[in-house]
């Protein structure tokens, strides 16, 4: 038997890396989603707008449909004509119908005769059906445009049978291990806003010096003032990112401490009542925590929380 939960994870790892952003722009995640007695895995929603440079949100504004794009996980030791059925209904009912409904049912047994040709022929023009059996590696897929592009993105092939056992679950970071301890703390050093930093420091500088030089000082721009400069500017860059952009997160069994630059949020775990990921468009990952009274994203990738470890710890407390 297959290593369910491995799949699961690894279907994830697909979503948050943006594996599946030419099917839409995935950015919210939850496990363990049910319909009725239905159960997905991985639910992720989004849409077809782009939330890059200008240039393209400006076209995604004009021109791509404003369509819901929804994308279901389904796992089961068997899937039968009845069951797909039921499948389709639950979710036509559940969301808008003219949302976009990808589904990926994977079983571990053969796919029959009459399973193939109930999938391959949906018609359903907003329901992409992609079945696959994890024993066989055998596939099929709606004949619809849906189903064509799902199939593409998919690459199901990867999740061999032979690489399912002998992974395992994909590696924890020892997050419960520190909670144990009392408290957990990360603080990844962030690269890309430290340059930021530096780099709008030295160009300031590099502007004054060449203010100063057209001025009537010309031995402002030698080499030992731009050595200066860039010596200077590695300081302040550090002092501008620490004061501004450094994040840093402090988890413990009630909470969590939030420290980005000089700014400190503190919350409770229980103060919330459900929570999913949430994938930015530059692919940073957050933790979604949702109340009544607020929607909070708490950062994940940029300090180097491990993702499953603090979802299932977190899920637990939420759900309690």
């Amino acid at each position: 038997m297959y290593d369910q939960s491995f799949i699961i994870d690894l279907f994830e790892e697909q979503l948050v890396k943006g594996h599946f952003r030419w099917l839409a722009n995935f950015n919210e995640i939850h496990r363990d989603f049910k319909i009725d007695d239905i159960e997905f895995p991985i639910y992720a929603s989004g849409g077809l707008q782009e939330k890059g440079f200008l240039l393209s949100r400006i076209y995604s504004a004009l021109v791509v449909p404003k369509y819901k794009v929804r994308l279901l996980l389904h796992i089961a030791s068997e899937i039968d004509t009845q069951s797909l059925r039921r499948i389709v209904i639950a979710l036509k009912r559940e969301f808008g119908m003219d949302d976009w409904i990808f589904v990926v049912l994977m079983q571990n047994q053969r796919l029959g005769k009459a399973f193939r040709e109930s999938v391959n022929a949906v018609e359903d023009k907003t329901v992409g059906i992609c079945a696959y059996s994890v024993s066989t590696k055998e596939s099929v897929t709606s004949n619809n445009f849906l189903g064509r592009g799902l199939a593409k993105q998919l690459r199901l092939g990867k999740v061999t049978y032979e690489k399912v056992n002998n992974s395992g679950n994909l590696p924890t970071q020892g997050l419960l291990k520190k909670l144990e301890a009392g408290n957990a703390e990360y603080g990844k050093f962030d690269v890309p806003n430290y340059l930021k930093s530096f780099t709008l420091t030295f160009a300031l500088g590099i502007a004054l010096l060449v203010f100063i030089g057209l001025s009537g000082f010309p031995q402002a721009t030698s080499t030992l003032t731009l050595a200066i400069l860039f010596v200077l500017s590695l300081v302040i860059g550090q002092l501008i990112y620490k004061s501004r952009y450094h994040i840093s997160v402090l988890i413990n069994r009630k909470g969590f401490t939030l420290r980005e630059g000089d700014k400190i949020r503190k919350r409770n775990w229980h103060d919330y009542s459900s929570l999913s990921l949430f994938v930015s468009s530059q692919l940073e990952t957050f933790l979604r925590l949702k109340s009544k009274e607020e929607t909070f994203d708490l950062p994940i990738s940029r300090p180097g929380i491990p993702r499953r470890e603090l979802y299932e710890f977190v899920r637990q407390l939420t759900s309690s």
